[in-house]
This record gives C-alpha cells, sequence and structure tokens, in this order.
C-alpha cells in the first residue's frame, strides 16, 4: 500500500536519498545541511527549522564547503529558492534538490537560464520510502 503522506502536503520534509547525497558529496563536498533534522541531516553542520536557516546569511559561513539544501517541499519553496539565488550573488556555492516544477514563478524567476540545472531520471524514492514520489526531481547548482 502507497503512504498516504507521500501524496498529501501533511508533510514537506522530503529526506534526501543517501545514495544521492553520497554522489553529489563527492563532487561538490558539502560542509553544511541547510535544512535539516537532527534525525537527517546529512552534513555534520546543519539547521533545524528552529533555527531558520532563511534567516541566516549563507554566504558567511566561514567554510571552503559547499552547501547542501533539501528545502521543506510546499508553499515557501519558493523563499527557499530565491535565497539560494541571492546568497550565489554574494559568492556561496549551493546545491539543492527540488521537484521539478519548471512551471513556477520561483523556476522561472531564479533557476532557468541562471544556474545549472540537472533532471534525474526516475522518480526519487526519500528517506527510505519503499515507493517513490509522486513527482520528477532536479538538482540545481546555484553559482
Amino acid at each position: 500500500m502507497v503512504s498516504k503522506t507521500l501524496f498529501s502536503s501533511e508533510t514537506g520534509e522530503w529526506e534526501t536519498p543517501q545514495d544521492l547525497f553520497n554522489e553529489l558529496n563527492n563532487e561538490f563536498n558539502f560542509g553544511w545541511d541547510l535544512a535539516a533534522t537532527k534525525e537527517n541531516a546529512k552534513c555534520k553542520y546543519f539547521f533545524t527549522k528552529e533555527q531558520d536557516a532563511l534567516g541566516k546569511d549563507w554566504f558567511m559561513i566561514k567554510s571552503a564547503w559547499a552547501l547542501w539544501c533539501n528545502p521543506p517541499y510546499g508553499r515557501d519553496i519558493g523563499k527557499w529558492v530565491k535565497k539560494a539565488h541571492l546568497e550565489t550573488m554574494k559568492g556561496a556555492n549551493i546545491v539543492m534538490l527540488l521537484p521539478a516544477r519548471t512551471d513556477t514563478k520561483w523556476f522561472h524567476d531564479f533557476i532557468y537560464g541562471q544556474h545549472g540545472i540537472r533532471f534525474l531520471k526516475g522518480r526519487l524514492k526519500f528517506g527510505g520510502s519503499k515507493h517513490p514520489a509522486p513527482f520528477p526531481s532536479m538538482v540545481v547548482i546555484f553559482k
């Protein structure tokens, strides 16, 4: 049986598949996970919902690392994409896992024609789920 949570807005938190993260981490060397919980953080350093990553200055994170972000999916995802775009303009290196929603304002305003896009083949299985997500995904390299 397919989890009802997969097809609802009950949660916007979709844990990054570990194998995908490992592949990207080998390429980009992430130091921070910008949108995590203590249970699903992919990096030693991370921001939780309570720490409000959107209110932080990502560029000021002093490191040679790239920043990883699999933001909460939902109505506020555009705020995360805009923030990544603006922080990149300051010099931050950010990689985001996002739903491939090419029809959205945030995609056209802050990604398309400005940053690298990798559309992922198939549908991801988030957080160890037995079933794939009901949407395609993309990795956006903001730099």
